[in-house]
């Protein structure tokens, strides 16, 4: 497998852990804040981007890791498509939308 003891370690789960502390931060102000429906599903899915990286670290097998690291990425697009959303929604400026999208 992996020469990581643990998915910390894990140089991806790192960059996942960093864009869900960014989403949070974006939905707790403005209001992105009171839109509980949108809120809570982007931060949904920036934390389901490092759960499943997590999760198939943990598995122990090279397919598992695999699978886990594709529902990764379809989060990861989830979150990007909501990112855009959220700008076209004026929840997001310009600026901060080009930094969630370049982590």
């Amino acid at each position: 497998m992996l020469h990581a003891k643990g998915f910390e370690e894990l140089e991806v789960w790192r960059l996942a852990k960093t864009v869900v502390t960014a989403v949070y931060r974006v939905t707790r102000r403005g209001p992105i804040a009171r839109d509980f429906g949108f809120k809570d599903q982007i931060q949904r899915a920036a934390v389901s981007v490092m759960s499943n990286i997590a999760e198939g670290f943990e598995r122990g097998g090279h397919r598992e890791l695999i699978h886990f690291l594709y529902i990764a990425k379809g989060s990861a697009g989830e979150v990007r498509s909501l990112v855009h959303v959220a700008e076209e929604l004026g929840y997001v400026a310009g600026d901060e939308k080009s930094g969630l999208l370049a982590q």
